[in-house]
């Protein structure tokens, strides 16, 4: 019996959706930010949980990078999902955190597959504040990051999204991003608005059937964010 059949999903009757939350907690994210991240992600929590179907589809898993890449949270439902309060700390090794959240998710939908579950295309979720601090253009592993992310996208393995906080270096950000998704800079810190449109965006693909194309809000519609020229 190998790893993936060990492992016990919740709701296996129903489909689920991976989403990987990598949050920046470096050093400069200290202060305000930092609390008010810890404040939204507790929001978005029991607003997902609330909804009927979000609760039993989607899977969560959380990665910090703030210093290290640190696997905050695991896969689970959110019901079962416990928010943590994190401190900030460190350089951002930003790279890292997108290389090792794109390995989670393939080995989820593995699980998925042994486990005969079905699946909606994951979503990874990327919040920073900075530039990346373990790589640079150019680099092997700038390049492994551009190429996953770009692949990711292209062969409808995840759903990619980068939100800036000030001061982010979105330039590099729009370098890394899909080209027909660039990052979206946050309006202030309107932290919880924005988990806010995450937990809408979850229930409505947790409403629909797998396969099938949703319409999700513009952010800068839903008056969290505005998309840097």
């Amino acid at each position: 019996m190998g790893l993936a059949d060990q492992i016990e999903i919740g709701n296996p009757t129903q489909p689920h959706c991976a989403t990987v939350l990598l949050l920046d907690t470096s050093g400069s994210m200290e202060g305000e930010k930092i609390a008010c991240l810890n404040e939204a992600l507790r929001a978005f929590k029991e607003e997902t949980a609330a909804d009927e179907l979000a609760r039993k589809r989607v899977d969560l898993a959380v990665l910090t990078f703030g210093g290290a890449v640190n696997l905050a949270h695991d896969f689970c439902c959110i019901e079962d999902f416990e928010p943590t309060a994190f401190s900030a700390g460190g350089g951002t090794p930003l790279g890292g955190a997108i290389l090792k959240a794109a390995d989670m998710i393939e080995q989820r939908k593995e699980q998925y597959k042994l486990q005969g579950i079905d699946y909606y295309r994951p979503w990874m979720f990327l919040i920073t504040d900075g530039a990346p601090t373990d790589m640079r253009p150019g680099e092997s592993i700038w390049n492994d990051v551009v190429t996953r992310v770009r692949e990711g996208e292209t062969k409808k393995k995840f759903m990619f999204f980068a939100v800036a906080v000030d001061p982010a270096d979105t330039e590099t950000l729009s370098a890394i991003a899909p080209v027909d998704r660039p990052p979206v800079k946050l309006i202030g810190s309107k932290f919880k608005e924005m988990f806010q449109w995450l937990s809408k965006s979850q229930a409505k693909v947790s409403s629909s059937k797998v396969g099938e194309n949703v319409s999700i809000e513009n952010p800068v519609a839903a008056g969290w964010g505005q998309i840097s020229a």
